[in-house]
């Protein structure tokens, strides 16, 4: 036999065996991402439906709850500088608390469109749509019985590197005043370097408004009867949007720079949560929506909890993130560490469009037209600063 073809057998066979090795590597590590999902019983609603939790585990040892109501996410546990594990976003101890209307939004998703719209009403292609009011004169958070109320097809996906979930809701014709049939999918995955992936899709078959985000309250302490003004926190955006007495943006884009909205630089919370502005007044504290900078998917804000060690960094490619400090907790309900949910004890940082985009048109627009895509990712990533 010549050497030629002694040769490109040898090629040949480890050509095989390096395919087959990728093959064996990729089936185990698929392997590995479904055996890091476990699903247990979580409760029954008023209408019968079963609910179950989906637990996630990275590498770490990091864990994630998720429920197919609303899609909450009723547990993130994170490392202090000790390496020790604690859930830090804030929940109901009982699960019909979540299932019987969720005041807070604790952990939901929230849909068909976050934050609020003007008098509950909004004009597209020259068609007015009325939608329900549950904010005052305004519509909150897809209304009543917005995303957050809704039972969530959960399959597991087999072929992800890390423990994903993807979720799935079809939001009918006319569902809270909203027109269209959406098709909306949520990808939540747990990866390795600690961090929690948001991909949002959603396609209609109609003119319609979205604007799709995650409602989970963080309070880096792993304490949620403490307060999270001793949170260090940066934003990076240069300008917010001042609301008036409803919380509804007047339409001004203003600078922070001299402001009590100034985070480009790291301060805790409560630095100046107290300061006697009138924007603070309205809102009871800090819970407006920040003009972030950069296009694409990038880092719009970082949290340092000094006491335990803990960061927690944003990411996205969403044009906006509202800052809400908790102000309307209001000490209802246990916490999951014992005690009552009071105020400012957790804080969110939802990335979004803006508030009432479709009554105003110098904002990004949210509307979403059939044959288009609406697409969104947001990352919350933990680590350690000692």
């Amino acid at each position: 036999m010549k050497k030629t073809s002694i040769n490109l057998i040898i090629l040949f066979a480890v050509l095989c065996i390096f395919g087959c090795n990728k093959k064996e590597n990729q089936s185990k590590t698929h392997s590995e991402s479904m055996k890091n999902i476990q699903v247990s019983d979580y409760g029954v609603t008023s209408k019968g439906d079963s609910i179950k939790k989906y637990t996630l585990t990275n590498k770490n040892g990091m864990k994630l709850e998720v429920i197919n109501f609303g899609g909450i996410i009723t547990s993130l546990t994170a490392p202090d500088k000790n390496g020790k594990y604690q859930d830090v976003v804030l929940g109901f101890t009982k699960p019909e608390d979540y299932f019987n209307g969720n005041p807070y939004y604790f952990g939901a998703l929230i849909g068909r469109y976050g934050n609020r719209i003007a008098n509950a009403k909004f004009t597209l292609e020259g068609k007015t749509f009325n939608i329900d009011k549950n904010d005052g004169p305004n519509s909150l958070h897809g209304g009543k019985e917005g995303f957050h109320t809704k039972f969530w097809n959960i399959e597991q996906i087999k072929e992800a590197q890390f423990p994903t979930l993807k979720l799935t809701y079809t939001s009918a014709d006319g569902e809270e005043g909203f027109p269209g049939t959406l098709t909306t999918t949520v990808l939540y995955t747990l990866t390795d370097d600690n961090a929690l992936e948001i991909s949002y899709e959603a396609e209609t078959d109609k003119p319609t408004v979205v604007n799709l985000t995650q409602h989970s309250y963080f309070n880096l302490s792993g304490n949620f009867t403490k307060e999270i003004t001793d949170h260090e926190l940066q934003i990076n955006g240069d300008q917010f949007l001042p609301v008036n007495e409803t919380l509804i943006p007047t339409g001004e884009q203003k600078a922070v720079k001299g402001t009590p909205f100034d985070f480009t630089v790291s301060k805790t919370i409560g630095k100046d949560i107290n300061a006697d502005d009138d924007q603070l007044k309205k809102g009871k504290g800090y819970d407006h929506n920040w003009i972030l900078n950069g296009n694409g998917l990038r880092s719009i804000a970082k949290v340092y909890h000094p006491e335990s060690g803990r960061v927690m960094e944003v990411l996205t490619d969403e044009p906006g993130v509202q800052f809400y400090s908790g102000n309307f907790l209001d000490g209802k309900y246990e916490t999951k560490t014992g005690g009552k949910n009071g105020t400012r004890t957790g804080f969110c940082l939802e990335t979004q469009h803006f508030p009432d985009s479709p009554n105003q048109p110098s904002f990004p627009s949210t509307e979403l037209k059939p044959g288009q895509k609406y697409q969104s990712k947001t990352i919350y990533k933990f680590s350690v600063k000692k």
